[in-house]
């Protein structure tokens, strides 16, 4: 059908062999054989029903995915060794998964409960499809040898789920300016590669989807931001060049035609450099907005291909280390493993494929600075100290009112911290968003003025007023409700070697109730010393004429998810404006 399609499709022996010295691929099979036998989760309807009940999606989620990180496990581990001995559970799996009324998750399902053959494409029916394809074409003749009728039925699932669903469908996420756009479009193109027969259907397929890739290319900030965090950047961005890479294969194909490739080139570009240039060090990279990781986000299986299909320099040194220091070459299915809520079967495969490649090339650890103006992030770097400034709006995609924060580490180890998001719950995407203590302005690195917070919506933003390399104004009026009487309040972070300042000059319209700057970290604060606020080994000063200083533990705040990416303890520090003057100016220094 597809006669140059990838060659990895065709073995993954002759893939590694350049670099078989290098790669431990014994790892994958390891990682198989420790789900050979073992049972599979079942998915209970009234575990899916408690989203509805109680707004928990977790639970559900927890068993879905996992079904599919066994299953993409023991295939990794069958297509490695080619042995047999993992095609009876890797069988089971498959007949589990196309039991399943539907491939998707309670948040993304509308419909009355029990659940029924509805089909709607979502996230993971789309990814689940995508992971159930590449299962399907590569063991084509194992699966055969247990019974011809078996690769039939996954083709008439992955017809009847996604080929025939998504194809003229008016489904939103085909004109999103955000991640759901390419990462369905990707899972849903490989199933059109791969499984779809009609000529005419795989032609109509892939112009809508060169549509859908047109939109969020156009979407996106010039800058080649991503609004929704860094955390998303690996299926948005990231998304995106599957598509195109698919895409290209699909252009040498008679029975279709392609034009999105040379579309926009230097934009896709920016948006892959996007990833390396909020790379902080010792694996962090800057996690505002809906960042459920702050270190290791990256996954290398996409990062590498991306840089290659770029031939950024950058960003194949960035792969090269992250293979280095993530001991990559002598156990990959560590990184395979965490390479998405399940692993990507698919970008694995086309990892191997330039593996050779991979393991010639210098590791370099990206140590950037930047400004993004559309999204309005400056980053800044001096002696051990690393800071990012957020501008921007509070009507991004995944938004925090955040408008004006900024994050602080220190010897690459955080120190003034944007918490990022806990679990997901019903409230996440709902009206009751702002009401999470992880959006509010009070839990960022902000002000309270006036004893007003910041409203979320896109008319609540920061003005930058001057900007340099190591200097940045933001009036941050903008960001806050009529209610705080704000005129003006200028906020400058600037960065001198080892030391960073920031002063606020602030005008209010009247004089309502005092003015707070708050702060989060995870380094218990000492504050027996009047005019310095000891963090570990670093410490921030202030005039004590000017501010009263509490410290607050929000530890009992954080949830699992939470702990796991901060540890047990969460400190706000709370400096408060003293006095009733309208106007005036402070500054304070980290060192």
């Amino acid at each position: 059908m597809f006669r140059y399609l990838f060659p990895f499709l065709l073995s993954l022996v002759a893939a590694v062999s350049f670099a078989a010295e290098k790669l431990n691929t014994c790892s994958y099979i390891r990682y198989g054989e420790t789900y050979l036998g073992k049972s599979w989760s079942t998915l209970p309807v009234t575990e899916f029903a408690r989203f509805r009940k109680e707004g928990n999606r977790v639970g559900y989620e927890t068993l879905l995915f996992e079904r599919r990180r066994q299953l993409a496990a023991l295939v990794m581990a069958e297509i490695t060794e080619r042995q047999g001995r993992f095609m009876p559970d890797i069988i089971n799996g498959i007949e589990l998964m196309m039991e399943e009324p539907w491939w998707g998750i309670p948040a993304h399902y509308n419909k009355p409960l029990p659940l029924y053959d509805v089909q709607t494409v979502d996230l993971f029916n789309a990814e689940s499809a995508s992971l159930l394809a590449w299962t399907g074409h590569k063991l084509k003749e194992e699966l055969d040898r247990f019974s011809p009728e078996l690769y039939k039925k996954i083709e008439r699932e992955i017809s009847h789920r996604i080929l025939t669903k998504a194809l003229g469908s008016k489904y939103w996420w085909k004109t999103a300016a955000m991640n759901w756009n390419p990462w369905i479009c990707s899972n849903w193109l490989t199933c059109v590669m791969l499984y779809e027969k009609n000529p005419d259907h795989r032609q109509k397929a892939v112009s809508e989807i060169e549509g859908c890739m047109r939109t969020f290319i156009d979407s996106y900030p010039d800058d080649g931001g991503c609004d929704e965090g860094t955390g998303y950047w690996d299926r948005a961005a990231a998304s995106l060049f599957e598509c195109l890479a698919l895409m290209k294969e699909v252009s040498d194909d008679s029975l279709a035609t392609v034009t999105v490739l040379d579309y926009r080139r230097d934009k896709v570009a920016r948006m892959g450099s996007y990833i390396y240039k909020m790379y902080i060090s010792n694996g962090y990279s800057v996690n505002f907005a809906d960042a459920h990781e702050n270190k290791s986000v990256v996954q290398l299986n996409v990062l590498w291909p991306f840089a290659l299909y770029l031939d950024d320099p950058v960003m194949k040194g960035f792969a090269a280390w992250l293979a280095k220091d993530r001991a990559f070459w002598a156990d990959p299915s560590s990184l395979y493993a965490n390479s998405g809520n399940f692993p990507t079967l698919g970008r694995e495969l086309m990892l191997l494929e330039h593996i050779s490649a991979l393991a010639e090339e210098k590791p370099v650890e990206p140590q950037m600075e930047a400004w993004l103006p559309n999204l309005q992030i400056s980053v800044m770097r001096g002696l051990g100290l690393y800071v990012a400034v957020k501008g921007g709006t509070n009507g991004e995609s995944h938004n925090h009112n955040d408008v004006g924060s900024f994050i602080v580490y220190a010897d690459g180890e955080p120190l003034l911290i944007d918490c990022g998001v806990g679990e997901y719950t019903s409230k996440t995407f709902s009206k009751e968003r702002y009401t999470i203590w992880t959006m509010q302005s009070d839990y960022h690195n902000l002000p309270q003025i006036n004893g007003v917070s910041q409203h979320d919506g896109k008319q609540y933003h920061a003005e930058v007023v001057k900007n340099s390399r190591h200097s940045i104004t933001l009036d941050i009026a903008k960001a806050y409700p009529e209610a705080a009487d704000v005129r003006s309040w200028h906020r400058t972070v600037t960065l001198k070697g080892r030391a960073i300042e920031v002063m606020e000059k602030y005008d209010l319209g009247t004089y309502k109730a005092p003015s707070r700057l708050m702060f989060m970290t995870t380094v218990a604060p000492d504050i027996s010393t009047a005019g310095m606020i000891k963090l570990g080994k670093r410490k921030m000063t202030y005039d004590a004429s000017r501010f009263s200083v509490t410290v607050e533990d929000k530890s009992p705040l954080l949830d699992p998810l939470l702990t796991r990416l901060w540890g047990k303890h969460l400190y706000r520090i709370v400096m408060e404006l003293r006095g009733k003057t309208r106007a005036g100016k402070v500054t304070y220094r980290i060192t």
